[in-house]
């Protein structure tokens, strides 16, 4: 049963038998996402130790400040169209609570992004280990880039399952220099090889994929994919994390390997073993400016950005769930979605099934 609660910090939670969710309406970051499955009790997302410990400098966006769970950036990563912190007002400034209910979490952005109104639907499943998320822009006028911004530890060692992707593409500027394992400026169709700044080649999907780096890589989704899913085995906690897109909306999955490699203050090379999953529309992470110019990614006839218009209004859905690794599992093959059932596949034959809302797609229902 749904029981919505609050906590003095202002979280906002919702609760199922098998989901809990609690949203920060000062950010609108999900701070907290727990799942109840097979006995088992699974927390998978990751927060920064300057969180938990409140050393920050004053100047740090809150974004940062609150490095937690999953948020949303509208836009993706530098905002230098419209001013605003990295990764825009989304996951900087407030949201009211409009609605707390038997369907979940409702919010409405304070602000306006490029004229938009944005409101957030954050649902727990009541009968899997899922947290639905549906975000809508409404209006507005422009090109916008956004994404979704889930980071999870991997600590103790991951393999990263993916579906089908066509391009893998590191930006050209580092996130530190001198900190990053793979070289800048790469697009190839292989991203188990991206060539490496210390020369031969790194499989991004096998991690950590080095130490004491701060990487990033944009992969483009296959033209032919109907469902976009990532899927992580972390060995140390024994279970599969999973997200999973509508890439027709959302055409990239960018990672961020974030290993040790920022030394500065609160970073201070102790943000370590946390892989981000940012389903997205953007130009990687070159910012929203370059997103509305020619790119690697509109070359390769890849969306960049949403455009949006008075009377047009975008839905984003996006999943996050995790499950016990079954005996045996050493890869994931697929995940699929059939009427109202979410199945992982393994690569040997196994399969995990469990109930999926058959209308959350609206296109692949």
């Amino acid at each position: 049963m749904h029981t919505p609660t609050s906590i003095p910090d202002g979280t906002v939670f919702a609760r199922t038998a098998c989901s809990e969710v609690g949203v920060d309406p000062s950010v609108g970051n999900v701070p907290h996402l727990v799942f109840h499955w097979q006995g088992k009790t699974l927390a998978p997302l990751h927060r920064a130790p300057w969180v938990e410990d409140n050393s920050f400098p004053e100047d740090m966006p809150p974004v940062d400040r609150k490095l937690s769970g999953d948020f949303v950036c509208a836009p993706f990563g530098l905002s230098d169209v419209e001013p605003s912190p990295p990764h825009g007002w989304s996951s900087n400034s407030a949201w009211s609570l409009e609605s707390d209910n038997e369907d979940g979490l409702h919010f409405t952005l304070d602000k306006a992004v490029l004229g938009a109104r944005l409101t957030k639907h954050a649902r727990p499943a009541p009968d899997a280990p899922l947290l639905y998320q549906a975000h809508t822009i409404d209006g507005g006028s422009g090109g916008l880039t956004f994404a979704h911004h889930p980071m999870m530890r991997v600590a103790g060692g991951a393999r990263l399952f993916t579906s089908p992707k066509r391009l893998a593409v590191t930006p050209d500027v580092p996130i530190v220099e001198g900190r990053h394992a793979l070289q800048n400026g790469v697009a190839t169709a292989d991203h188990t090889a991206i060539p490496a700044t210390q020369g031969g080649t790194i499989d991004v999907m096998r991690l950590p994929i080095a130490d004491g780096n701060e990487d990033f890589v944009a992969l483009v989704e296959a033209e032919e994919s109907e469902l976009g899913w990532t899927a992580v085995i972390r060995e140390a906690f024994d279970d599969i994390v999973f997200v999973l897109k509508d890439p027709s909306v959302l055409p990239l999955t960018m990672l961020w390997h974030s290993n040790g490699g920022r030394e500065d203050a609160p970073w201070s090379g102790r943000h370590r073993n946390v892989l981000g999953i940012e389903d997205g529309i953007a130009a990687g992470a070159a910012g929203h400016k370059a997103a509305l110019g020619e790119t690697v990614f509109s070359k390769a006839g890849v969306p960049t950005v949403l455009s949006l218009a008075e009377g047009k209004t975008y839905r984003i859905a996006h999943v996050i769930g995790a499950v016990p690794r079954p005996a045996g599992w050493y890869a994931v093959s697929n995940v699929t979605i059939d009427g109202d059932v979410l199945s992982i596949h393994e690569a040997n034959g196994g399969t995990m099934d469990m109930p999926f809302d058959p209308n959350f797609f609206g296109r692949l229902a």
